[in-house]
């Protein structure tokens, strides 16, 4: 499905892009795009200082809310103050999220809850909150930001993995949910990108040397991002060299796992 295009390319300018998780890396990075492009990017993050320090380097017309994406009454406040301000919401990137690899004996059950919380619930909010002002305009558009470790697991990345795993499937089967209407939900998974997310999930640096021939720039995805938008694509793997990887392992998935698993376990 990677490569379904079901309208014609649409221009992003004047419409109202919603983003989570946009203080730095992907979030921040579409959001540069869009304010070229015309769009009105809705820059939402827990940091406000990191929002604040993002909208003095973009130039054209944009907005920045303090958001949570683990409080719904947070959500649905930000919601409601974007459609009173502009009457609309043409597009919502669901962004947010973070990752810690960990093996299952080293993390606590409150760190599965809470990644659990902001990678996928935070998305089930922001759905919830955004779709009944799609479904009453007749169009729109849903990005949500998956990962190919939603579809490839590996070793020590089980909190994650399960996360992004969710949010595949929550994408997949609201794209069924509203295959009737004009709204397009789109999925995009990404490999490894060179972000902050690392800082986190692996902050003694192993995993990124390993994955180093395979690591993507901000940019890179972030202009991706944006063609999605623009073409309306259901779906995208990144980078592109992944998507036979990712056939081949649909077909083959247990020997692949006895194959790959050495390398994909040194993080």
């Amino acid at each position: 499905m990677q490569y379904v295009y079901c309208d014609n390319m649409v221009k992003l300018a004047n419409k109202v892009v919603l983003i989570t998780g946009a203080s730095s890396g992907l979030g921040a990075g579409v959001a540069s795009l869009l304010v070229e492009k015309g769009a009105i990017p809705i820059l939402t993050a827990r940091s406000e200082d990191k929002l604040q320090t993002l909208s003095r380097q973009l130039k054209g017309e944009h907005q920045i809310i303090r958001m949570d994406v683990q409080q719904d009454e947070d959500v649905k406040r930000v919601v409601a103050q974007v459609i009173k301000q502009y009457g609309k919401i043409d597009i919502l990137l669901n962004n947010a999220g973070y990752g810690q690899f960990k093996t299952i004996a080293e993390m606590p059950i409150e760190d599965y809850q809470t990644m659990i919380d902001v990678n996928y619930l935070g998305i089930v909010r922001c759905t919830q909150a955004v779709l009944p002002h799609m479904l009453a305009a007749g169009t729109g558009q849903i990005v949500n930001i998956a990962s190919l470790a939603g579809k490839f697991p590996t070793a020590k990345s089980t909190s994650y993995t399960a996360t992004k795993h969710a949010v595949f499937g929550f994408t997949n089967a609201l794209r069924q949910e509203l295959r009737e209407t004009k709204i397009k939900i789109s999925s995009i998974n990404p490999g490894p990108i060179a972000t902050a997310f690392f800082d986190r999930a692996d902050p003694s640096g192993d995993y990124v040397k390993n994955v180093s021939q395979f690591m993507m720039t901000t940019d890179k995805v972030s202009r991706d991002i944006v063609k999605v938008m623009e073409k309306r694509k259901e779906e995208l793997d990144l980078p592109r060299i992944a998507i036979p990887a990712m056939r081949i392992y649909g077909l083959f998935p247990r020997f692949i796992d006895r194959l790959t698993y050495r390398l994909f376990d040194r993080k």
